[in-house]
């Protein structure tokens, strides 16, 4: 499970850096691609915290993380 959400952010990451990247190179005066990846850092920020929440709730209860046990979020 900790691989897939390091996954996940490495995916926002490069949302990022092609944000502005593509707003430096089509539109320099404004900076529209810098706000959306401050924005996309604050949320993936606040989903880091629901996530590791969440990851520790799952941990307390059913002593395992692993996501190829499908009845892990049952009950």
């Amino acid at each position: 499970m900790v691989r897939a959400l390091i996954c996940l952010e490495l995916i926002l990451n490069s949302i990022n850096l092609n944000l502005v990247t593509f707003s430096d190179l089509f539109d320099s005066c404004q900076l529209k691609g810098d706000i959306f990846a401050i924005f996309v850092i604050a949320l993936a920020a606040a989903e880091a915290a629901i996530r590791l929440s969440i990851l520790s709730s799952i941990h307390r209860n059913r002593k395992s993380t692993c996501i190829n046990q499908p009845n892990l979020l049952n009950n």
